[in-house]
């Protein structure tokens, strides 16, 4: 089985003048000749991205696209035409965005955040209607759970994020690190997530498990150089440097280190006790 509008792992069935065919179950799928190099043999496995060329016909290529169906992406707009915009996702054949998938009229020369979908004939397109492709039932998500956030839009409040590819969420402003732009991909975590099924998210973890993390950072730091000359006098930035965290957490995690008897704190800093 494959899937359009993805990479697929497939099998070169045999080699001829038009290309690499590639055994795609009961069908063959032609990489064109332009992309097969002298090395490719019968029987092996490429990592193929497969799409519909510009006569309709499902070809693959090895080049990557800037997104898969499924995925939100930032692209810019290369032309307009009377089928809809085209916008340059890293491919030959550019991504057709229907004047129907379009909250607004595109510009050519703008970016624009979409999501890669199928059309009903399965081919790959674009939808700028955001909005549409989120879920917003049954969040398979937990309080604390690492995600992969897209910024979407900035707000009053902060920036609304695409979460995982499939629910909508909210990043507070006091959370926004400077010089952010629609389209960027941050790592984030899942801060609450309330009765309405509104999900409010955060980068740093948090709580119990955000002091454990830099409590390890800090026990690695002590087993590589033996002592870190850092208190409670230290400079924020001077912490920041030296652990990459606040000086807020590393009180916090210094504190509990201490407490369960691990590490020694002395006017110059600290080190591992015993």
């Amino acid at each position: 089985m494959y899937e359009i509008g993805r990479i697929n792992t497939l099998r070169i069935h045999h080699i001829d003048d038009q290309g690499a065919w590639l055994d795609a179950g009961r069908q063959r799928i032609l990489l064109p000749a332009t992309e097969v190099v002298a090395s490719m043999k019968q029987g092996e496995q490429l990592e193929a991205f497969l799409y519909h060329d510009g006569t309709g016909d499902l070809v693959a290529t090895l080049k990557r696209p800037k997104a898969q169906v499924g995925e939100f992406v930032l692209l810019k707009v290369s032309a307009i035409t009377k089928h809809g915009a085209f916008l340059d996702w890293g491919l030959d054949k550019e991504l057709l965005i229907p004047f129907s998938e379009q909250p607004e009229r595109m510009r050519v020369g703008r970016n624009y955040l979409v999501k890669i979908t199928l059309d009903k004939l399965g081919r790959t397109v674009g939808s700028a209607r955001i909005d549409r492709h989120l879920e917003t039932e049954n969040i398979e998500l937990q309080e604390g759970q690492e995600v992969e956030l897209v910024i979407w839009e900035f707000t009053d409040l902060g920036a609304k994020v695409i979460i995982d590819n499939r629910y909508g969420g909210l990043l507070y402003r006091n959370e926004l690190p400077p010089g952010q732009r629609r389209g960027d991909r941050l790592k984030g975590y899942v801060r609450h997530i309330r009765e309405d099924l509104k999900i409010d998210v955060a980068l740093r973890r948090g709580g119990i498990e955000e002091v454990k993390e830099a409590q390890q950072t800090i026990l690695q730091a002590l087993d590589k150089v033996g002592f870190l000359p850092l208190h409670d006098k230290s400079a924020p930035l001077e912490i920041k440097q030296s652990l990459g965290m606040s000086k807020k957490l590393f009180k916090k995690a210094v504190g509990g280190l201490y407490k369960k008897r691990i590490i020694e704190l002395t006017e110059q800093g600290i080190r591992r006790k015993g």
